[in-house]
């Protein structure tokens, strides 16, 4: 990066910043399988443990806050998509899967894809030059032992996507990334101007549990939506997705998402969805594999 400021950059500068991994050709399929409308794919970054890990806090209480996401909320959601019949994403950083590795095993036994979630839940942009390729690389070996897979696809943690992310995804022969917010559907990543292949599955904070439901009991910004509130989003953004016949892809976390109070508001989405006809449940991969093969 140039050390003078934006404002004195060239334009060779700033136009080379933006063309690092930019949303390319749009993905969206004329159709989905079987003649749906719209696409659902549901995820879960089971973060568990490694939150506090990755910020060096020891407490006891914040990790067990993770440990529920284990004890409580992946067999919760495990049990509602088998009532429903769906298979989900679920992604995990390294020491998640190290720390619970039958959980892993189980989740890829009932069909469920595992997908690459970072080493720690590092911050890709706060690291040194060369390890995040390194952590990256390493936490995919370790989810294949787990999974008894390779995985092929990735979400950066926080989607904290580097100027080096992009460049470790191709390496890694991936499939796809759903870390970037470029568009609503699925979209082909470009590497300044040039296609790389790569689908890019959009995700976006709006569609996420954590920023209505995180609470930091020593911060001033504790957001916390009732489930009423987080469910009427997610109803809004599914119809729209449905009355535009694109993706609709929801990201989850088992230690927010799987608490009493708040798998009751995904059951009823579900049901929602299920109630408008015409959807396509997917894992992200067959999203990915979908829309790719449709681009041709």
């Amino acid at each position: 990066m140039s050390e003078t400021k934006p404002w004195e950059w060239p334009e060779a500068e700033w136009r080379r910043i933006v063309g690092n991994a930019r949303a390319g050709r749009s993905l969206k399929p004329g159709a989905w399988p079987g003649g749906a409308r719209c696409a659902v794919a549901l995820s879960f970054d089971a973060d568990h443990e490694t939150i506090p890990l990755r910020d060096g806090d020891p407490s006891p209480m914040r990790i067990s806050q993770g440990q529920y996401g284990n004890r409580q909320g992946v067999p919760r959601i495990r049990a509602l998509l088998a009532r429903h019949g769906i298979r989900a994403s679920f992604y995990y950083p390294a020491v998640s899967a190290l720390l619970h590795p039958a959980e892993v095993r189980a989740v890829a036994e009932e069909g469920h894809e595992i997908g690459i979630h970072s080493w720690i839940h590092e911050a890709n942009t706060a690291l040194p030059p060369g390890v995040e390729r390194e952590l990256t690389l390493r936490a995919a070996d370790v989810l294949e032992k787990a999974a008894g897979r390779r995985p092929v696809g990735m979400r950066t943690a926080s989607w904290d996507f580097s100027v080096d992310t992009l460049a470790i995804i191709r390496e890694l022969g991936l499939l796809y990334d759903s870390s970037l917010m470029g568009d609503d559907d699925p979209y082909e990543l470009l590497d300044q101007g040039a296609p790389t292949g790569i689908v890019e599955l959009p995700p976006e904070w709006i569609r996420d549990d954590a920023p209505y439901f995180n609470f930091l009991r020593f911060s001033a910004h504790r957001p916390y939506t009732p489930p009423s509130g987080v469910e009427e989003i997610f109803r809004a953004e599914f119809d729209g997705a449905h009355a535009e016949g694109g993706l609709f892809l929801l990201t989850m976390h088992p230690h927010i998402i799987g608490h009493r109070s708040r798998m009751p508001l995904l059951e009823r989405l579900i049901e929602h969805i299920k109630g408008r006809g015409e959807v396509w449940f997917a894992t992200h991969e067959e999203v990915a594999r979908h829309v790719k093969a449709a681009a041709g």
